[in-house]
């Protein structure tokens, strides 16, 4: 079976897994006694609360970024996806983006095909992450993009949204997204970003070396996926991650960076390759803790900078479980994981 026939199914299990709506029958819980279970995790700050969404529709909140406690997950049975768009599709979704924009939580999420790049990026909404609250009420505004095989060369999952603000001006949305296939895309999106901006305006941004002569239904052996955009200072920086995950113990998974002044590229790693040619410096890997680290995200909360991703815990079978880790400046600005 292919490594990447490998990933999808087990993304397939962690959403029926994880989401109650998904099979009521189910008695299957995660069991967090040996660290928080979680896959392709995100994370915003509500007042002093922080929330986490995961693959499958967890959601989960925490005052100290160290005890979890797990919430009703966030509604996934998408009614727009048809047997057109993805065909066998059974409800879920994988790897959400959650961010903050003029009042809204916008929650971006990728339903997708075992194995194919049949696969969509939609949207939902809510004004507030409180469960408790009267106006905590998911809206979904359905799909953004989608990926189809035969006509695109690239894989309509692992979205994630920056919100670019310019001095004096509004917010311009910048969705990345990709897996494999021919890379890391990033498109403009349009004022309400729920839909691409027209006319549309598309780049490529990071790619690996895939081996000649594949055909293009298969997902060949470029392993890239899971773009993260962050800012600092003059800077964007490009976060992905490379080689494979879902393996267990066997997972390779690594973050790489790269930046640019420009969001839209090109990105550069700290030796002057750029990311779209198979450039890339090293953040993180494998450790004494996990045999893979990867698909992550990178915030600011409280003066420090955060990194959030999954590894694969060697002290518990290879189990898929949340990595929280500050990161630190070198002179240069290139971040250094504090492992």
């Amino acid at each position: 079976m292919k490594n990447c026939t490998i990933k999808k199914l087990i993304y397939i299990i962690l959403g029926l897994c994880m989401v109650s709506t998904i099979g009521a029958q189910s008695s299957w819980k995660p069991d967090d006694s040996k660290g928080y279970v979680a896959h392709d995790p995100v994370m915003i700050k509500q007042d002093s609360i922080y929330f986490l969404f995961t693959t499958g529709g967890g959601m989960a909140k925490s005052s100290d970024l160290k005890t979890w406690d797990r919430l009703k997950p966030v509604p996934s049975k998408l009614e727009w996806v048809t047997e057109d768009i993805i065909p066998g599709y059974r409800d879920g979704y994988w790897a959400p983006d959650i961010q903050y924009l003029d009042g809204t939580y916008y929650l971006y999420y990728s339903p997708s095909a075992f194995a194919k790049n049949t696969s969509a990026i939609g949207v939902m909404t809510n004004k507030t992450l409180d469960q408790k609250s009267p106006d905590y009420e998911w809206i979904d505004h359905g799909m953004i993009l989608q990926s189809i095989p035969g006509r695109d060369f690239w894989n309509a999952i692992d979205a994630n949204v920056y919100f670019d603000r310019k001095w004096g001006g509004e917010a311009t949305g910048w969705l990345s997204f990709g897996s494999f296939w021919g890379g890391l895309k990033l498109v403009k999106l349009d004022s309400s970003m729920k839909a691409l901006a027209e006319p549309q305006e598309w780049y490529t941004i990071a790619k690996q070396e895939r081996t000649f002569g594949m055909p293009d239904t298969d997902p060949g052996d470029g392993t890239i996926e899971a773009p993260f955009i962050y800012k600092r200072h003059q800077y964007y920086y490009l976060f992905v991650s490379t080689d494979y995950c879902c393996r267990g113990l066997d997972s390779t998974y690594k973050v790489l960076v790269g930046r640019s002044r420009d969001i839209r590229g090109p990105y550069f790693d700290k030796e002057g390759k750029p990311l779209y040619a198979g450039g890339g410096t090293f953040v993180v890997g494998e450790t004494e803790e996990f045999a893979g680290i990867g698909h992550c995200a990178v915030y600011d909360f409280d003066g420090q900078t955060y990194f959030v991703a999954h590894g694969y815990d060697k002290d518990d079978k290879g189990h898929s479980k949340l990595v929280i880790k500050t990161i630190e400046w070198d002179r240069t600005d290139w971040p250094k994981v504090q492992l």
